[in-house]
């Protein structure tokens, strides 16, 4: 005789769409949360664009630091754009469906460019740590074999892990329903929808986030604390400020970017909160990917450099 929970496997139709319940089910803030981010979107697109533009033909940006600051906008564009455009259409239309395998492609760029992106900045970390604690070897410690390497691996990174975890997620069975409380395919929400025992890919989405977050983040720790040892070391106040400077606005988006991260798949099963959740990955998705052009270029001399002198330059010579 079959179980309760063999009966509901047994007799299941395989899911071809979930529904994405988004932000809010209210009409009236549907258009205004369609045009916040719309506007929002083309910040993103616009400022790491921008970036991308200055540290491609300014001479004076060619170093490895912002060789990791081109991939880290680039790896933005992406991030935001496998999300937000389908959040959009669901805002303006009131569609809110995706394809089941339109959900599996979701799920999978997102985990692909997050993990990578764990691994950028421990990247960035690393080069800030060598320009300030290894100043007399860091051309050849940081040399462009070497940025290569390590922004080829983190992209690697990010990519083989997705994969997997991706494939164990979406060859279970859905059949309590179609419903994802979220505004994209996430992982823990999916998992709630599955029929079968999840323990496992709980155990997993664990595992993962310990590999993929608390790895690059206790290097990034480590490289810091190098950092500051080495800054205190400096007599003058005025250098002190100014060594420090030169890596503040990649300690403000590691914060931005593991604070929300590391509440969102770090903390226990049983605090699972789907409301909460979603508005959480907000920062990560949304605000993380608009303040980091900002960031930098406010907080960067040579960036705003570079921006004046394209400011300056004559269109005819």
């Amino acid at each position: 005789m079959l179980t309760k929970k063999e009966n509901i496997l047994h007799n299941s139709t395989p899911l071809t769409e979930f529904i994405l319940l988004g932000l809010s089910d209210e009409p009236n803030l549907q258009s205004i949360l369609f045009s916040t981010f719309l506007v929002t979107y083309i910040i993103i697109l616009a400022g790491n664009l921008l970036i991308i533009l200055l540290t491609l033909t300014d001479p004076a940006l060619h170093t490895p630091m912002y060789f990791f600051l081109r991939n880290l906008s680039f790896l933005e564009i992406c991030y935001t754009s496998v999300n937000v455009p389908k959040m959009l259409e669901n805002l303006l239309t009131g569609n809110k469906s995706i394809s089941f395998l339109g959900c599996a492609v979701q799920t999978y760029f997102a985990f692909f460019l997050g993990g990578s992106e764990c691994f950028l900045l421990a990247s960035m970390s690393y080069d800030r740590y060598v320009a300030i604690c290894k100043p007399l070897h860091y051309p050849v410690l940081m040399n462009k074999k070497v940025c290569m390497g390590l922004a080829v691996a983190s992209w690697l990174s990010g990519f083989f892990m997705s994969f997997g975890h991706t494939s164990m997620v979406f060859t279970m069975p859905f059949c309590a329903s179609n419903e994802i409380n979220h505004f994209f395919c996430d992982i823990p929400p999916l998992l709630k929808l599955a029929c079968g025992d999840t323990s496992k890919n709980e155990i997993a989405v664990f595992v993962v986030a310990m590999v993929f977050v608390t790895l690059p983040f206790l290097l990034i720790l480590m490289s810091y604390a190098g950092i500051i040892v080495t800054i205190l070391g400096i007599s003058s106040a005025e250098s002190r400020k100014k060594t420090f400077s030169t890596c503040s606005s990649h300690l403000m988006v590691v914060t931005l970017f593991y604070g929300s991260a590391c509440i969102m798949y770090l903390k226990p099963n049983s605090t699972y909160s789907p409301d909460s959740d979603k508005y959480l990955s907000l920062f990560y998705t949304i605000v993380g990917p608009v303040l980091n052009p900002i960031i930098y270029s406010f907080r960067n001399k040579e960036v705003k450099g570079a921006l004046s002198r394209i400011w300056e330059r004559k269109p005819f010579g």
